[in-house]
């Protein structure tokens, strides 16, 4: 079989399953795992490089409103590859190439490629999407075991966790404007023994407000913003120094989101221990990597 994957979560599951032979062209964001950098690629980017948070906000918001995509599909590429298995999405357009135009494309292509759309908002279903590739690439014992390890482990957080105080969190998926995480982040930071006070368990992440953000009165504040790794997120967040002091919580960490929080597969659950530690680092299993510690020196100006 030959798969092209158009996002970078399928990418690590399809690895995960140990179908990496299969795999003939990934997206130019699929780094991980690191082989997938060495196969073709058939997408680019559209926005320029060098934006703002501001700016790639408002670039998205245009380009969303007009239906236009954020991200280029090279047609050509893609017929040259012949797929038998095109794997896709239409959770969120500023992840992937559109689900529409990627049918449109694999319809005049012959022979017709088979196209699956992994779509999870819950961890559940992020784990329910390997069964779904399993079942399309006949990795079925693979899946099983790569469920089975992924369910011992988060069992194995909810219950070093279990009956501890439960801080108030604030995960914040962008800052300019801010952003409350959605989707999978609340259900893993309550399974990480916190309270998330701005999102909830499968809903769409929600632009939000300082203000409001504050009246929750956060104990712990996550840096998590979409696509960025751990030193990135830090800076942004130091950008955002005054604000984020205003909103009174004890500790702001930073977490590489493109890694452990914005991809929808397996090291989502890397990101859960990771979460845990920063929560519960008496009780918590040893982390994939330690969290980023953020110390704001902040101005008269906070608001």
């Amino acid at each position: 079989m030959r798969i092209v994957s158009l996002v970078p979560s399928a990418t690590e599951m399809l690895f995960a399953l140990g179908l990496e032979e299969q795999i003939v062209g990934v997206t130019h964001e699929c780094d991980y795992p690191p082989q997938a950098q060495e196969l073709a690629t058939v997408t680019a980017d559209v926005l320029p490089s060098g934006l703002s948070a501001a700016e790639i906000d408002a670039a998205v918001r245009e380009r969303t409103l007009a239906g236009e995509a954020i991200y280029e599909l090279d047609e050509e590429e893609l017929r040259e590859l012949e797929p038998d298995l095109i794997v896709t999405q239409a959770l969120c357009s500023v992840c992937a190439v559109g689900y529409d135009d990627v049918v449109k494309v694999a319809d005049t292509m012959d022979p017709v490629p088979r196209v699956i759309s992994l779509d999870p908002h819950t961890l559940g279903e992020v784990l329910g999407d390997v069964r779904t590739l399993a079942q399309a690439t006949g990795a079925r014992d693979a899946a099983v075991n790569l469920i089975r390890s992924a369910a011992s482990r988060i069992d194995g957080v909810r219950l070093a966790v279990r009956g501890a105080e439960r801080p108030r969190v604030a995960a914040l998926e962008w800052f300019d404007p801010p952003y409350a995480a959605g989707h999978w982040t609340p259900q893993l930071i309550d399974y990480a023994g916190g309270v998330d006070v701005l999102g909830n368990p499968g809903e769409p992440s929600q632009q939000t407000q300082w203000e409001h953000i504050g009246a929750m009165a956060p104990e712990v504040v996550i840096a998590m913003p979409c696509g960025y790794d751990a030193e990135t997120a830090r800076l942004e967040a130091l950008a955002q120094a005054d604000r984020l002091a205003a909103l009174g919580a004890g500790r702001l960490v930073a977490v590489d989101a493109s890694a452990y929080f914005s991809r929808p597969g397996p090291r989502l659950i890397d990101g859960l221990e990771l979460l845990a530690a920063v929560l519960h680092p008496e009780l918590a299993p040893e982390p994939p990597v330690s969290p980023v510690e953020i110390e704001l020196e902040t101005s008269s100006r906070a608001t």
